[in-house]
């Protein structure tokens, strides 16, 4: 139990975490990767290697210890944390692996002057008090997914029944279960965690639904990423008939509900939820706007696609913008960075509208900063990260 003065205590490293929080979390990875390498299927060692994951993981210990007396104030950060870890199928016996490794840390990065018994001790009950937090949500949704008609829990074995090239980058793949039972339903935006052992080494990694629900199948629309080790497994060596390891869908950035204006807005890979929540909503009639920036003409994936569903979708409105193109490729409808002018010449004339966009973090910084200034309500804009979670301000 955290007492109210293990409470003020945390409360007070905040400023020493501030200065020093990425080089401790940083320190801790180093720590709970070496000393427990079964964890590091969890990790994405390119988020590792940039530095993303430990400011993330810095910048959430910071909010958790600023509300530590008051945990509602921490508003959706708690719910992005466990639908990370369902996604990837974390346990509770990986908690106390997690919270011995950062309690050393804590003591190793201040040094024992500032991190005292007292200090790790009431570090070790606000740990514990999130970790039961966490364990119990995490538990209900395990629980739910199990239940869930079609549904399962932990992996479950499916089999490429298709394998599909949409662009110069990105392939998709239809994946439909081994034992030939039906498949959970999912919201539309949400994503699948895949199992993959590659060279003899498990990895974990999560890939964003690109179909609607059917019942049957999910799809997962698959960028080959330079260097990528995950994403070049699937292109070159995954093929029609192979199995893959799949936990159950997940993820919070869903199609909202309502009848006002859909405004879906996509920079490159980051299209593939967008294509299942358009999938989802033209039946209903919705007025949907779809945005879409890439490259070129060569790595637009779905372009036929989209360019069908407008001509028998009147409410459809499609739009594309290429920072460069050239003859004879299909022509976009704008060329170079997309502006302020041209999204709000995009927009429909009023702006009470759902505005999601997905893309690299640069790209949804200035999505969200066009649309605001367009005149879209900032509680209406809603967007999803491919990776750790970040600021966008």
């Amino acid at each position: 139990m955290l007492t109210p003065a293990q409470r003020d205590i945390v409360k007070a490293t905040v400023p020493l975490l501030e200065t020093g929080g990425e080089a401790l979390t940083s320190h801790f990875y180093r720590l709970l990767l070496s000393e427990h390498p079964e964890l590091r299927p969890m990790f994405n060692q390119a988020h590792q290697a940039s530095g993303e994951q430990s400011r993330a993981l810095a910048n959430g210990v910071l909010a958790y210890a600023r509300h530590i007396d008051r945990l509602e104030a921490l508003g959706p950060l708690a719910g992005q944390i466990v639908t990370k870890h369902v996604g990837l199928q974390v346990q509770p016996e990986h908690y106390p692996l997690v919270g011995q490794c950062l309690l050393r840390a804590i003591r190793e990065v201040l040094g024992s002057e500032i991190a005292t018994d007292a200090v790790i001790e009431a570090w070790a009950a606000a740990y514990g008090q999130l970790a039961d937090l966490l364990i119990g949500a995490e538990r209900a949704v395990y629980g739910a997914n199990a239940a869930a008609p079609g549904g399962w829990a932990g992996a479950r074995e499916f089999r490429v029944s298709a394998k599909r090239r949409e662009s110069e980058e990105i392939t998709s793949f239809v994946l439909t279960p081994a034992d030939g039972g039906a498949v959970m339903d999912f919201k539309p935006g949400q994503y699948i965690g895949l199992k993959l052992v590659i060279d003899g080494e498990e990895v974990r990694r999560n890939y964003s639904l690109s179909a609607a629900p059917n019942g049957r199948s999910y799809r997962i629309s698959v960028k080959r990423e330079a260097g990528g080790r995950v994403s070049g497994f699937l292109h070159d060596r995954v093929d029609v008939g192979d199995a893959l390891a799949l936990f159950p869908p997940a993820g919070g950035f869903t199609l909202p509900e309502g009848e006002r204006p859909l405004v879906l807005i996509s920079g490159g890979v980051g299209i593939t939820p967008m294509v299942a929540m358009l999938e989802a909503a033209l039946p209903t009639g919705r007025p949907v706007h779809f945005i879409h920036c890439a490259r070129h003409a060569g790595v637009h994936a779905f372009r036929d696609w989209l360019d069908g569903l407008a001509a028998r979708h009147p409410q459809l409105t499609r739009r594309y913008c290429y920072d460069e193109h050239a003859a004879p490729a299909p022509a976009p409808d704008a060329v170079g960075m997309l502006t302020g002018e041209q999204l709000a010449a995009w927009l429909p004339e009023s702006r009470d509208v759902d505005a999601l966009f997905v893309g690299p973090k640069g790209f949804m910084r200035a999505m969200r900063q066009l649309l605001v200034q367009a005149g879209v309500p900032e509680k209406q804009c809603r967007w999803e990260f491919f990776g750790p979670a970040s600021a966008l301000a």
